[in-house]
């Protein structure tokens, strides 16, 4: 009995009060740690103010290297396009379960396909309108008032990061706006950096790279609202993704620890 009274004094409420304290306080720390403000998660937060932009509305993808290509050739005699339009001899190309055994054309390094009857065609380089009015005006040679059905077939665009399905995803269309992508990966995470989203597009061989704002309306003005075939957009971390992936998977632990040492302080000074 005289070893718990001595002891006794030292086990108080203010003691107690002075645990319980700490306690809360570090709680409320780390949740305030890890809220963030609308202006880094809104987006487009200024789209009332912004202007319309009705150049986006005439956009078209550039040709390049690697470029897959449906190229149909037709006429009001059908028979006379026969040359130009070869089946495809190893296997089938099919895109939404039409177009099958359509040849396919592959823009090499040098921008150039090989076309039945004209040979070598410069492509490269070229927007779609631009390629298509340059293969009428090369088959006009031989048909009369031929026509031109040119589409690419590989359009596609990857999405890393911070978003719920990272993946590269193959657009049906010709174009593709950076929210739609990020749309298709399932949008991004909480923790995705929305003010500095980095797209690295490659023509012609050079690589380039660019940071977007999509919080900002100015977004829609800028020559990456739409995306160009084969863009990879790369969502970064925010830091608090960044501080929680060295502490994430001891956070369970931790917290587990203080719950019990305060627990076991409020049995032991009851």
């Amino acid at each position: 009995m005289s070893a718990v009274r001595n002891l006794s004094p030292l086990y108080n409420p203010f003691m107690i009060q002075k645990i319980l304290k700490y306690s809360l306080l570090l709680i409320i720390v780390s949740l305030l740690s890890s809220c963030t403000s609308k202006s880094k998660i809104v987006y487009l937060q200024d789209i009332d103010q912004a202007k319309t932009y009705e150049e986006a509305l005439s956009y078209e993808p550039l040709l390049q290297a690697d470029d897959l290509l449906s190229i149909i050739v037709f006429a009001d005699n059908p028979e006379v396009t026969i040359p130009f339009n070869l089946p495809q001899i190893q296997g089938n190309y099919e895109i939404g379960n039409n177009q099958a055994g359509i040849k396919t054309y592959l823009i090499d390094n040098e921008g150039y396909i090989d076309f039945p009857i004209l040979g070598l065609v410069k492509l490269g380089g070229l927007h779609r309108r631009e390629a298509n009015a340059k293969m009428v005006k090369l088959v006009s040679e031989y048909v009369r008032n031929p026509g031109i059905n040119l589409r690419i077939l590989n359009f596609k665009v990857s999405v890393l990061g911070e978003v719920m399905r990272p993946s590269s995803y193959t657009i049906s269309g010709e174009r593709v706006t950076l929210l739609e992508a990020l749309s298709l990966a399932g949008d991004m995470t909480i923790y995705g950096k929305r003010h500095t989203i980095l797209i690295i597009r490659e023509i012609n061989g050079v690589k380039s790279y660019h940071r977007v704002d999509i919080t900002k309306s100015d977004f829609l003005n800028s020559p990456f609202y739409y995306l160009a075939q084969n863009d990879i957009v790369l969502v970064e971390p925010n830091r608090t993704k960044i501080n929680s992936a060295g502490v994430g998977p001891n956070t369970g632990t931790i917290l587990s620890s203080i719950s019990i040492l305060i627990t076991i302080a409020v049995l032991i000074f009851k």
